[in-house]
């Protein structure tokens, strides 16, 4: 087997024989919602959303167990049937017979997949190029060119053969042959149309809208010479997707263009006439795979994609569309390599944006759409790469805070849309109220809007009230989904009130260990069965670390003249030190707290506010933070007999302790160590005890880093599914890759840089090694005890990864809208010349900062001695290891070039 390779700067790949392998898909996709998976076999599902699939939805188990895919038919005679495909019966039994076997390369790229397949024994080369392009276009466009390699013509007869499914994911197992018979089918002079005369789903039975189509041309315009629109009629009695009759058999009985039927299973089948090819020639075939809205006419396509000319440059579209979304972060190292697997890391939290957390082939799960987590993840990304409009986006996000500090857990289509839960289940991940302030205080570093926190915003509100604990009975859809005053009026807080409520609410949402509860999971989804007195010490980690930043924020508001900060008078009751103090060693006083601030906003609140002094709110923070601080200190720290040292990071359901050792085992867990160490709750001895404990007890090489979590042994269903699940394997104790990228930025954080880069240098040693990881180049969700990448493109582990190369490795900070140079790169990440260098985004500015370390120095023997702006010198720069560039000096750069900085590296002077 071999591994893939780039072969330009852009990111482009190839791959032998990618069709050897079981599991590998590719994305496809755009911004008006068209979505596609393919793979080497050309398998894969095309659909808008779960209710519209043009092709049947697929598992990634489908990619090889299911005969429905895009197939492509020769019939070659003296030979049989050849699919460009790879899918026929005779291909699939060859497979692994030299003599028979076909040569096949994959190449791919930003965002389009081609296929090359020869057939040596009749010397005939077809390559099938897919891509979706950009615009409000919902179709897949699919370029097949057949080339005659041989000495002798080559007599042909053409078969596009692909599955219309037509309806709802819910009806793969649900009425799937009651809902065949909505089908109403006709031909068109250049292809296969299907419109179901109605839609059967969990929304009920609606008149349908949609048409899905199959549409195809030859070269010159050509459209095909009849259909075969029925899949029965199609694969004969007896037959297969894989060894059609009609194929097998040469058959010519064809159904001309404006015939009718309704009632069967659907088939884009388009015969195009027979031709001989001679020696060296070429002919080539466009389809065209669309989901059509009323307005939209299937001519319409034929004439904007229907000639090569139009797909090239559709194609060349495409492309350019795709590097200009990475184009405002790329790295330049001593491994182009790992640069251009960066590249493709750089793209995955824009496919997240677009597919959501499903529609593709392991993510089977899900309708579509976005979780609150994965919003503000995504988005510092997205504050990285494309800066435009940030401030609205995050503006409408906060829209989903409830004022009981939970939130909405489904984001809508549209800024600002809030929805409760899939099919309306409420539940509450305690974690999500501290992820707003990690991306906020990135915006706001970067930035310098202090203002964007002082910004009025909306509440959510529907019938869950106490954290999903209880319903408001007062409250009815007509009320609509904003929270109100008294008087009926619709109330806004700002920004700051919302971090306030999410954090003052989970810092007295306690259980019985003074930990903040844990509810229906945290960041580890599979930690869902403790709710009643599971916590998550993990998670207050970080509430507590986000409040002493979020008292920081306030001071630099209180230095910029802010005095008073005006807040709902409901919230004044958590601001105890300003109000009525209590025992924060008491648990039961903090839940008495918090259930009296449920009881004042459970449907409406006053509308009445109360300013309150900077300098008071600043104390209030600081005291909670501290108490945290050590608390966490003083009553989670573990010591084994070998004297490693971790945090303890759960309670399960009945109050007991999760991490620790006995006799038998040790159970800890990664996420446990991360926000103590990124948060500074740790002291400098615990931090060298955690990175020694967890080096001993999770790291495993050949799985590409630190596993979630050491072996349990059991199935605890006081604490949550992910037990259940075969140890090394997702949240049972894989390497997780979002988790092992906060690792390693806690890592950097407190200094451990070459630690840090192990983390990321061994997951990406191990994720490029095809062999090993068998997947495309990129970030997958896990990596499983096999050494196999699981659950690519779609994980919050990319944005850690972009977000920690850029601040972390190459340094590149803001504070408080100035930039900051700050690097921790290793002597071995400069190239040859002593350079490494970043392209990013900065004040509006394009930069490249480039490193300079000609005299190959590693990281701890250098610092800054010189810094050069389109090459001039900054004055005063003081050696050190960090400098800092003011806001206006960037500012004060032209918008419409780009800008060099040159940092110079050496020896302390």
């Amino acid at each position: 087997m071999k591994n893939w390779s780039f072969i330009d700067e852009g990111g482009t790949f190839t791959l032998s024989d990618p069709h050897l392998n079981n599991y590998l898909y590719f994305p496809l996709v755009n911004t008006a919602g068209m979505m596609s998976s393919i793979s080497p076999t050309l398998h894969g599902d095309i659909k808008i959303g779960h209710n519209s699939f043009l092709t049947a939805p697929v598992t990634v188990e489908d990619l090889h167990n299911s005969r429905s895919g895009r197939n492509f038919w020769f019939y070659i005679d003296g030979f049989g049937p050849w699919s460009v495909a790879g899918s026929s019966a005779r291909q699939r039994a060859g497979m692994y017979e030299p003599a028979e076997a076909e040569q096949v390369t994959l190449e791919a790229g930003l965002l389009w997949h081609k296929l090359t397949r020869i057939n040596q024994k009749v010397g005939l080369r077809a390559e099938t190029i897919n891509f979706i392009p950009p615009g409000s276009d919902q179709v897949e466009l699919m370029q097949v060119t057949v080339t005659n390699l041989g000495d002798q013509p080559v007599r042909l007869t053409t078969t596009a053969a692909i599955p219309i499914y037509g309806r709802s994911a819910d009806n793969l197992r649900d009425h799937r042959h009651v809902t065949s018979l909505l089908h109403r089918i006709w031909t068109a002079p250049h292809g296969v149309l299907v419109k179901p005369s109605m839609s059967f789903d969990e929304r009920g039975h609606k008149q349908n809208t949609i048409t899905y189509a199959v549409l195809g041309v030859e070269e010159g315009g050509t459209p095909p010479a009849g259909f075969f629109p029925l899949v029965g009629d199609f694969i004969g009695e007896g037959g297969t997707l894989e060894w059609p009759q009609t194929v097998v058999l040469n058959s010519d009985k064809l159904v001309p263009a404006g015939s009718e039927i309704a009632g069967y299973e659907a088939l884009g089948g388009l015969r195009f006439s027979s031709l001989t090819l001679k020696p060296g020639e070429s002919r080539t075939y466009i389809l065209i795979m669309s989901i059509l809205a009323d307005e939209t006419k299937p001519d319409d396509l034929i004439l904007r994609f229907g000639n090569k000319d139009q797909i090239h440059n559709w194609l060349k579209q495409n492309q350019a569309f795709w590097q200009e979304k990475i184009s405002g972060l790329s790295f330049k190292t001593a491994d182009p390599r790992f640069d251009g697997w960066l590249k493709w890391v750089g793209v995955q939290p824009i496919l997240r944006r677009l597919f959501g957390n499903s529609f593709l082939p392991y993510h089977d799960y899900g309708r579509g759409g976005r979780g609150w987590r994965d919003l503000w993840q995504d988005t510092l990304a997205q504050l990285i790469m494309e800066t435009d409009g940030i401030d609205k986006l995050l503006w409408n996000y906060y829209a989903g805070v409830r004022m009981d500090g939970s939130n909405a857990t489904i984001i809508g289509s549209k800024p600002g849309e809030f929805k409760a839960d899939r099919n309306d289940i409420p539940r509450v991940w305690m974690d999500h109220g501290a992820w707003p302030w990690l991306t906020t205080k990135f915006y706001i570093d970067r930035s310098g809007n202090l203002d964007f926190v002082l910004r009025n915003q909306v509440y959510f509100k529907d019938r869950h009230v106490d954290r999903c604990q209880s319903h408001d009975k007062d409250w009815h859809a007509g009320l609509g989904t904003q929270l109100r005053h008294n008087n009926g009026e619709v109330y806004q807080g700002s920004i700051l009130e919302h971090l306030l409520v999410q954090h003052l609410t989970a810092f007295f949402n306690v259980g019985e260990h003074n930990n903040i509860r844990l509810e229906g999971g945290d960041w580890n989804d599979g930690m869902d069965m403790a709710a009643r007195r599971g916590e998550s010490v993990a998670f207050t980690a970080l509430y507590a670390s986000n409040l002493l930043q979020i008292s920081q924020l306030v001071t630099a508001l209180l230095d910029s003249g802010v005095e008073k900060v005006e807040l709902a008078e409901e919230l004044l009751q958590l601001l105890d030190t300003v109000s009525i103090p209590i025992d924060y060693a008491s648990f039961q006083e903090k839940q008495g707290k918090l259930a009296a601030y449920f009881a004042s906003c459970r449907n409406k609140i006053s509308g009445e506010k109360v300013a309150i002094p900077s300098g008071d709110l600043i104390k209030d923070l600081q005291a909670k933070a501290a108490w945290l601080y050590e608390h966490i200190r003083q009553n989670e720290w573990i010591q084994d007999w070998e004297g490693n040292g971790w945090f303890n990071g759960y309670y399960d359901n009945d109050g007991n302790r999760v991490e620790g050792f006995d006799s038998e085992r040790v159970r800890m867990t990664l996420t446990g160590q991360v926000f103590t160490m990124m948060g500074g709750i740790a002291d400098e001895q615990q931090v060298r005890d955690m990175v020694g404990a967890a080096d001993h007890y999770l790291w495993e090489e050949s799985m590409g880093g630190y596993r979630l979590n050491t072996n349990f042994g059991e199935v605890l269903t006081n604490l949550g599914r992910f037990s259940g699940f075969a140890y090394g394997h997702k949240e049972n104790g894989a390497m997780f890759s979002h988790m092992g990228m906060m690792w390693a930025n806690a890592l950097f954080k407190r200094g451990y840089v070459h630690q840090g880069w192990q983390v990321i240098n061994t997951l990406y040693l191990h994720c490029q090694d095809f062999v090993k990881s068998g997947i495309y180049p990129g970030i997958p969700e896990y990596i499983d005890p096999r050494g196999k990448g699981m659950y690519p493109y779609l994980t919050g582990s990319a944005s850690w990864l972009l977000l920690t190369m850029l601040s972390e490795l190459f340094g590149v900070q803001g504070k408080m809208g100035d930039l900051v140079l700050e690097p921790k790169l290793p002597q071995d990440l400069f190239d040859v010349e002593g350079k490494a260098s970043v392209r990013t985004q900065f004040a509006d500015r394009q930069l490249i900062i480039t490193y300079v370390n000609t005299s190959r120095l590693e990281y701890g023997d250098y610092v800054i001695v010189a810094i050069k702006i389109d090459g001039e010198g900054l004055p005063s720069i003081m050696n050190q290891h960090s400098e800092r560039i003011s806001r206006d000096q960037i500012s004060s750069l032209s918008q419409e070039v780009g800008h060099e900085i040159v940092v110079e590296l050496g020896a302390p002077s």
